[in-house]
């Protein structure tokens, strides 16, 4: 079993990076493989059909994505908009009923509305959102702040231990025969006449 991250932040070893890894530690405890893919500035610089279509192969042979950001003035960076935007409109059958999470890191605020942003991603592509035992965000302004946040690493482990959990839940009601609801077409509706 593979977890597919996203680090959206614009400095590839940074405070969302430093998160990502402690999830990842956390995972590669549980036997799970991870790999996280860093988009930087790919997805404002020309770059942005190049980077999705290299998730999106990513995403075809993983079982589930965590999406990283830092807060941005109170959001998600411009750069992981941007990615995911793409990304969910031509991955979206690949990403349907894996399991999702999104982290953030923060010097102080902004982080639950960041949260917010990144997670309906999840919800439009019916992908289940694993949780920790709090919202999942780190504090610091520097990878060394966030190793002394305590609270933020013990976070981004339940998160690792929740969703090798789930992955395992999964694969065995595979093993029982019991098999995912199939997709429907969507139905639209439009409140202008």
């Amino acid at each position: 079993m593979k977890v597919l991250m996203i680090n959206g932040s614009r400095r590839e070893k940074g405070c969302t990076y430093t998160a990502l890894s402690v999830v990842a530690k956390a995972l590669n405890e549980e036997n799970i493989d991870t790999e996280i893919i860093y988009i930087g500035k790919d997805a404002v610089n020309g770059k942005i059909d190049e980077a999705v279509k290299n998730a999106a192969q990513k995403m075809k042979e993983s079982d589930a994505l965590i999406v990283g950001s830092p807060v941005y003035y109170a959001g998600p960076t411009g750069e992981v908009i941007a990615f995911l935007d793409r990304l969910f409109s031509v991955a979206e059958s690949d990403l349907r009923l894996k399991p999702a999470a999104c982290i953030t890191s923060a010097r102080r605020a902004g982080t639950t509305a960041t949260l917010d942003d990144l997670g309906k991603y999840f919800a439009f592509a019916e992908m289940p959102v694993v949780s920790s035992r709090y919202w999942n965000m780190v504090h610091g302004s520097s990878p060394a702040d966030v190793e002394l946040d305590e609270e933020g690493k013990q976070i981004m482990t339940v998160l690792g231990k929740n969703m090798a959990w789930i992955l395992r839940c999964i694969e065995a009601g595979k093993k029982a025969g019991i098999e995912k609801p199939g997709a429907v077409k969507k139905t639209y509706t439009n409140f202008i006449r």
